[in-house]
């Protein structure tokens, strides 16, 4: 009969052991793409989606952020696309004072980063068809939807090297941001809770190039029969004001979701 091993780690179906691990494996995503477009909004309106004791950062910036994903060591080389949204958070609690950013949702076309994710660092992900990004005279685009109805649309024109001072803050920030989320794991049947807990899930990236550039983006609003399970965050997001884009960003490079001296934690 089957035992849980109270040292393993498991993943559902767990009855068939902990989760298999490769010497190969690493959290390593060697070959990475992104599109990265920021905005100011209204304060008001996005703390209501940051669950205490996060509140709104110094700014009320909203980054919506893509990455084609390829070379992926625990995917023994697959990859896949993602489409996340996150707000400038600081998080206040008894033990842990935190300033980064918050995932407010993640889509992913693919099922297994998905699962991990959600189960294992508590990132809240979903799926959603998300091609790659196409590049034509000089404007890159890329896209999310679901059950053939469009979630949201990116562009980023006019792209050139950053300044010094461009690349420093850029450097600051990302040393200084902790990506944050929380893990909700609802009682059977859908009703109570099991788990409900803010994480942390550090990461570290890599450059080998990075450009700056004029973004744009579309949210489009849905309905329950557009997209019976999505529409209500969507639609949520999409009321959520522009009213200022700040520089919208296109790099290449590495990043490593695992990181020995640093690795998701529940805070507290």
């Amino acid at each position: 009969m089957f035992k849980f091993d109270p040292n393993g780690s498991y993943v559902m179906p767990a009855h068939f052991g902990p989760r298999p691990l490769s010497p190969k494996a690493s959290g390593w995503y060697h070959d990475v793409t992104t599109m990265v477009i920021s905005y100011l909004t209204d304060r008001e309106q996005l703390e209501r989606y940051l669950p205490e004791p996060f509140e709104v950062g110094e700014e009320a910036l909203v980054s919506v952020f893509y990455a084609r994903n390829r070379q992926v060591d625990w995917l023994a080389g697959h990859g896949y696309n993602m489409i996340a949204v996150n707000a400038s958070a600081v998080f206040n609690g008894e033990n842990d004072k935190l300033t980064g950013q918050y995932t407010l949702v993640m889509w992913e076309n693919l099922t297994d980063p998905i699962l991990t994710g959600r189960e294992l660092q508590g990132i809240p992900k979903i799926y959603a068809d998300i091609p790659d990004h196409t590049v034509l005279h000089g404007e890159w685009r890329s896209s999310a939807s679901h059950f053939g109805h469009k979630i949201v649309d990116i562009a980023i024109t006019d792209l050139r090297a950053p300044t010094e001072e461009e690349m420093e803050a850029g450097q600051r920030a990302q040393a200084e941001s902790t990506p944050m989320a929380w893990r909700y794991l609802p009682g059977v049947g859908g009703f109570g809770q099991t788990t409900s807990e803010p994480t942390a899930y550090p990461s570290e990236n890599e450059f080998r190039s990075v450009l700056v550039g004029e973004g744009s983006i579309e949210w489009h609003q849905l309905t329950w029969e557009q997209n019976p399970t999505q529409f209500h965050l969507v639609n949520a997001l999409a009321e959520l004001p522009i009213l200022e884009h700040r520089a919208a960003l296109v790099t290449e490079g590495s990043t490593n979701l695992i990181i020995p001296d640093n690795l998701p934690r529940g805070l507290s």
